[in-house]
């Protein structure tokens, strides 16, 4: 082998050890984009929502809120908390069964879209409660939302008769 050609075969690993790093690099920010993980992060705004008064002799209830997300990226509200439930709060969704009848499932979390938001409703998501106390009309219920990016916001709930739609 001369001098020359021992020169560029030394030479060679230098030169390729850099250049896959930096493909390996390029292919991982590519996948990053394109599954749509880059941007600005989760910008998580929560109104104050409302909370149904007990229909009848139950004591279980719902509260509903707007909550915005004006990030780049999506969030996942994943709980929530509150001192007027000692029995714990549940993030549940409402389903409808073939017959009409209606039913409610506990879920882990759902998402918060990127630009966007979600509105909890009767037919939709909701937090499901048993306050500590009889509530009226107009009392507020404190509450914590847990959200995986953002963390705890805390908020309040005005009670109000079911079918109301403000807050």
């Amino acid at each position: 082998m001369t001098g020359k050609n021992r020169r560029l075969t030394d030479a060679l690993p230098a030169v390729l050890v850099p250049l896959v790093a930096c493909s390996v690099a390029l292919g991982g920010l590519t996948t990053w984009v394109g599954t749509g993980n880059a941007g600005s992060p989760a910008r998580i705004a929560v109104v104050p929502g409302r909370v149904y008064l007990p229909y009848g002799d139950g004591r279980e209830t719902a509260a509903f809120f707007d909550i915005a997300n004006s990030g780049g990226s999506e969030d996942r509200l994943t709980g929530a908390t509150s001192p007027s439930a000692p029995g714990g709060v549940t993030l549940t969704r409402h389903r409808g069964t073939e017959t009409g009848g209606a039913y409610r499932d506990a879920v882990a979390s759902t998402t918060v879209p990127a630009g966007s938001g979600l509105s909890m409703s009767p037919h939709g998501v909701s937090l499901t409660l048993r306050p500590r106390a009889e509530l009226r009309p107009g009392d507020i219920v404190p509450f914590t939302l847990r959200f995986e990016r953002r963390g705890p916001v805390r908020t309040v709930a005005v009670v109000v008769r079911p079918g109301s739609s403000s807050s």
